[in-house]
């Protein structure tokens, strides 16, 4: 596999216009990256634009923060399906978590899993505020609510993808089908290459241009 089909091209900033959206789908059919990673309400223009494409279209659900309530998260994943996103990416409800809900956190996941059953389901865990304890047993139950992919980061945090985090992670998908998903100050051709040779199977950012050229990007994209 190719480095940029490691990539979900990612554009989230809320000042993204229609343009940014319609130059965003243009990079990742000229560099074949496997997505392009943009707000619900962007799916049916991403849809539009990608339709002669083999570019997959991803979108975030109770992004950034994980509170929004999980009937919330289930309407919002059921309608971006059905607007055209072939991925859904939602947040671990860290609160939760922290709580020490389990059952919640899995039920959060389950019933978000539930209505896409034919499509690639991945859970951030914002590992920013969590402790080493915390990242693998997010991992662990994300898993048990039947996630496709565990993901370090939303971009919103403060701070993104770490080695050791993506250890923890390995750790816990070690016996299971489940990937990982690197996001989150990942900038470079460099950074990209340490995750993937770490076993990564899914690279988020907003840099995939200059990963994939090896040059610095000219636009400075917030994620």
């Amino acid at each position: 596999m190719t480095l940029s089909n490691y990539i979900d091209h990612t554009l989230l900033k809320p000042t993204a216009t229609k343009n940014d959206i319609v130059s965003l789908c243009e990079e990742a059919k000229t560099h074949h990256f496997f997505s392009v990673c943009v707000s619900s309400s962007y799916v049916p223009l991403a849809k539009s634009q990608l339709q002669q494409s083999n570019v997959k279209i991803c979108t975030v659900v109770g992004f950034p923060l994980g509170a929004m309530s999980t009937n919330g998260k289930v309407e919002e994943a059921k309608l971006a399906i059905n607007d055209g996103a072939d991925e859904i990416d939602m947040v671990l409800n860290i609160g939760f978590l922290k709580s020490k809900d389990f059952d919640a956190v899995i039920k959060d996941v389950k019933d978000v899993k539930q209505v896409l059953p034919n499509n690639t389901l991945k859970v951030i865990l914002e590992t920013c505020y969590l402790d080493d304890e915390e990242i693998f047993k997010a991992s662990e139950l994300a898993i048990a609510g039947g996630a496709d992919f565990i993901k370090t980061s939303t971009g919103f945090g403060t701070g993104g993808a770490t080695k050791e985090a993506i250890n923890l992670m390995l750790k816990a998908t070690k016996h299971t089908p489940v990937k990982i998903k690197a996001s989150g100050g990942i900038k470079n051709t460099k950074t990209a290459l340490k995750y993937i040779n770490m076993g990564v199977h899914r690279i988020g950012t907003s840099s995939g241009i200059s990963i994939v050229t090896g040059m610095d990007s000219k636009e400075k994209r917030s994620y």
